[in-house]
């Protein structure tokens, strides 16, 4: 998944589904470029490692939440220039999925820890949390304290078409 010799300069498949979404695959949890949202497909051996399709939606809507909230239009046109949503100044998010209803995360900024959270199924301890859906995973990226930020509560509220009609609650 590396540059290749026509000019693909990204560590993501360019031909991955996902890329039409501006939602890079990377094949690691260490991207090279500073992709705002990102999945790493690892091995990618079964389906279940792949995003459903309503993970996909999911995963869109997070990528829009996060761009509609943190930047102006100007960056946003600067961004749309490239084939994904990069920036060095924003702390990334890589998405990983283990199996069915069992997903991860990480930041891009993490040095130390568990490379995702919750672990892999294998290593994961009694008291790690998982396993979790996607948007439990989510819902803990904005989680400060007990409860998600009411900024993505308010999210997930006005796209009931993706995260359903009980997502406030």
């Amino acid at each position: 998944m590396d540059a290749n010799a026509e000019g693909w300069p990204y560590d993501a498949d360019e031909h991955d589904p996902l890329t039409a979404l501006r939602i890079p695959v990377v094949g690691s949890a260490w991207p090279h470029w500073a992709y705002i949202v990102a999945f790493d497909s690892g091995r990618l051996d079964d389906e279940r490692t792949r995003p459903t399709e309503h993970e996909t939606l999911l995963l869109h809507s997070y990528l829009d939440a996060y761009i509609s909230h943190w930047y102006n239009e100007r960056w946003k046109e600067k961004m749309a220039e490239r084939p994904f949503d990069i920036d060095g100044g924003a702390n990334g998010v890589i998405f990983r999925k283990w199996g069915d209803d069992d997903g991860g995360y990480r930041r891009r900024s993490w040095q130390y820890g568990p490379t995702y959270v919750p672990e892999h199924p294998r290593v994961r301890g009694e008291k790690s949390p998982g396993p979790l859906t996607l948007v439990q995973v989510m819902d803990r990226i904005h989680t400060i304290g007990d409860e998600p930020s009411k900024r993505w509560l308010d999210w997930k509220a006005s796209h009931p078409e993706v995260f359903g009609e009980t997502a406030h609650a």
